[in-house]
């Protein structure tokens, strides 16, 4: 088995299909085991933490810290990180996003997800390496201290086009002795049923490589003209008063604040759905809207999508406990909405797992 070390691990899409061995809701196959082992995790929210460990069963290894406090506690000494052959960090990516208000690397919000303190006209006390657009730099010093020969980062496509982020991004990895390569993927690409670009970037390090022939990501399974459909998804779940699962219960009761507002749309039954984002309540998309509202669907009452529906939508098992004591419905929707979704990240997991040994020493 590859050791993987995860950093800002959420509530574990990433470590989940890079392991393997779950279901996939499109379809109900199961999913293989990949050779991957997930040694290491670390989030700051609470529920994110419940999440994970209620699935994965593992004690000791998911740490409610932020990565500045054990970087900072590893270089005192006080603190180890485990040996890894791979890293992996989806690191917070609300600065550098679209929907988000685009301040990059100038975020107003610190490491531990605290709004800082404004000085005056919009300048902030934590305009610093320790704020949340810059934790990519945490991830880096934790890779530099592990020496993986491979890691993983993971952003939301805008970061691509905020002025000179992504080049600085990739050179400051490069610094560590890695071959990086990027590309900008779409999770509908490899049988999710959503619309979800995101930006990879994935790193060898260098002196370690066997070979120049590097493929880093698989190639697509699916195309435009070919999708998994929200309809495969989501078809067969009942209606959540007729629901024993708590997640499938649980929905946002805000109502329909009209076609101008973010969250206000239907979702397509016959395409994949938009991105599933980590929202509250009244920015959750809509699994019906009624016909004054333009409904198209119209196979029941108008209401959002559940947090099971969300969780179907970003290709989480439905084994995976999201509404439980300790995670409110609200919180659900956030830490499935910062997820990497489980099946992309399975089909990366599969070609690591089948390439590793032609691509290092």
């Amino acid at each position: 088995m590859y050791r993987v070390l995860s950093l800002f691990s959420g509530c574990g899409g990433l470590d989940l299909g890079l392991e393997g061995g779950f279901t996939n809701v499109a379809d109900g196959k199961f999913l293989p085991r990949n050779n991957l082992d997930t040694v290491f995790a670390n989030d700051i929210r609470p529920g994110a933490k419940l999440a994970w460990e209620n699935y994965f069963n593992k004690q000791g290894v998911y740490h409610l810290e932020s990565i500045v406090d054990l970087v900072n506690k590893a270089r005192q000494g006080e603190f180890s990180f485990p040996e890894a052959d791979i890293v992996t960090g989806g690191f917070p990516c609300q600065d550098f996003s679209v929907a988000g208000k685009r301040l990059g690397f100038n975020s107003s919000v610190s490491h531990d997800g605290q709004t800082a303190i404004e000085i005056e006209n919009g300048s902030y006390e934590a305009a610093s390496v320790e704020n949340r657009g810059q934790l990519y730099m945490w991830l880096m010093e934790t890779i530099n201290i592990v020496s993986p020969k491979l890691f993983i980062a993971e952003n939301v496509k805008g970061l691509t086009n905020l002025a000179d982020v992504y080049e600085i991004i990739k050179r400051d990895f490069e610094s560590l002795g890695y071959t990086v390569y990027t590309k900008v993927v779409n999770a509908k690409h490899y049988g999710v049923a959503q619309n979800r670009e995101r930006v990879l970037f994935v790193g060898f390090k260098t002196d370690q490589l066997a070979t120049a022939d590097v493929n880093p990501l698989p190639e697509p399974l699916f195309d435009n003209n070919n999708v998994i459909t929200v309809r495969e998804v989501l078809g067969d779940l009942p209606e959540p008063e007729e629901s024993d699962d708590p997640s499938q219960r649980t929905y946002s009761k805000a109502k329909y604040y009209g076609p101008k507002v973010q969250g206000q749309t239907e979702v397509k039954w016959n395409s994949v759905a938009p991105t599933i984002r980590s929202e509250h309540h009244g920015n959750i998309e809509f699994r019906r809207l009624s016909e004054e509202h333009g409904g198209i669907i119209l196979d029941g009452p108008e209401r959002r999508l559940t947090v099971r529906e969300c969780a179907r939508l970003q290709s989480f098992p439905d084994n995976y406990v999201f509404v439980q004591q300790g995670i409110s419905g609200s919180e659900a929707y956030k830490i499935i909405g910062n997820a990497v979704p489980p099946v992309l990240a399975y089909h990366i997991g599969k070609h690591i797992s089948e390439n590793w040994e032609k691509w290092f020493i």
